[in-house]
């Protein structure tokens, strides 16, 4: 009488091709953003990190009480704004870096659970390097 064991490099070929299916049918971890606004303030981990002032349409993002950058409204767009200078548009749920699409609004909300000015002024000061 024989048996039929299966060797252990074929266990271990099953149990991959088992953990492949597994991560497939579960699909990809969807992480949940780093910072939330709560209020005017932005948080990370509990602790206010930036500090939101708006004023009609436009905001400012402050850190430690220092202007970090701007959103201005421009017509249509808003223009993300460093020291005067704009940086960034955002219009119809993207992010615009001289007139090409730089980024989404919605990739940005990934990051930033904030409404979409808020998290793509933030999203855009992260990517030039100004903030954290």
């Amino acid at each position: 009488m024989t048996h039929d064991h299966a060797s252990p490099r074929r266990r271990a070929g099953v149990l991959a091709v088992a953990l492949a299916l597994a991560t497939m049918i579960a699909g990809p971890a969807v992480a949940s953003p780093e910072y939330k606004c709560k209020d005017n303030r932005v948080e990370k981990s509990g602790s206010t990190k930036f500090t939101v002032r708006r004023s009609g349409t436009d905001l400012t993002i402050e850190k430690s009480g220092s202007t970090q950058g701007k959103a201005v409204q421009r017509g249509s767009k808003m223009a993300v704004e460093v020291s005067g200078s704009t940086k960034a548009t955002i219009e119809n749920g993207k992010i615009y870096k001289s007139g090409s699409t730089w980024g989404t609004v919605a990739d940005a909300q990934k990051q930033f659970d904030c409404d979409g000015t808020v998290a793509a002024t933030l999203w855009v000061l992260f990517q030039l390097g100004i903030l954290p």
